[in-house]
């Protein structure tokens, strides 16, 4: 299979049982591209859910382009890309008809409870993931990177005081400058 069709089949598997949106997609494009195919390391993953989260538009999506533009340039974009947006395309035209039709029924809606909770599990276990690549193993925790985690955490989620996704990403970055400035 050429590099290009494994993209596109990589990515459109990821689009097409990735329910919940981008973040719950992380655990099944790791498993794709770090332990399948190996197009990524771990770190390299790392850093491609940072790169995929700082840029506009969907996680899922920015992170196919970069991987396709990684593995295959250009037509490794196109090809991950289309692959990754297709299966929800497809997937949102049938189920738009079928939730105008079928909206009020009781079958539908137990559907709907059950459904959330799984798409909580999978984002939860992806975050889970990506904090143990971010803080280190407990035995030789990075206590810089969990500072900046816990920090982040509670201005993301603070009721006074809520800092916008963006400017935790800025003084992130800058904590991140000033540490290793400091010659950490």
């Amino acid at each position: 299979m050429t590099i290009l069709l494994q993209l596109f089949v990589s990515f459109f598997q990821i689009g097409l049982f990735s329910i919940g949106g981008g973040y719950a997609a992380m655990p099944l494009i790791q498993a794709q591209t770090v332990e399948m195919h190996t197009w990524l390391t771990p770190l390299e993953f790392a850093d491609l859910v940072t790169i995929a989260e700082m840029t506009p538009g969907p996680i899922a999506i920015n992170s196919a382009t970069f991987v396709g533009m990684r593995v295959a340039g250009i037509p490794g974009v196109l090809a991950a890309t289309l692959g990754n947006i297709l299966p929800s395309v497809i997937i949102m035209l049938m189920l738009a008809r079928l939730y105008e039709r079928y909206r009020e029924q009781t079958l539908m809606k137990h559907i709907l409870e059950g459904v959330r909770p799984t798409v909580v599990a999978a984002i939860f276990t992806a975050g889970l993931s990506l904090l143990k690549l971010a803080v280190g193993p407990i035995s030789s925790l990075d206590y810089f990177a969990l500072g900046v985690f816990i920090t982040a955490f509670l201005f993301a989620n603070g009721r006074k005081i809520t800092l916008s996704p963006i400017i935790l990403l800025l003084f992130g970055a800058l904590g991140g400058i000033g540490w290793s400035a400091l010659g950490f």
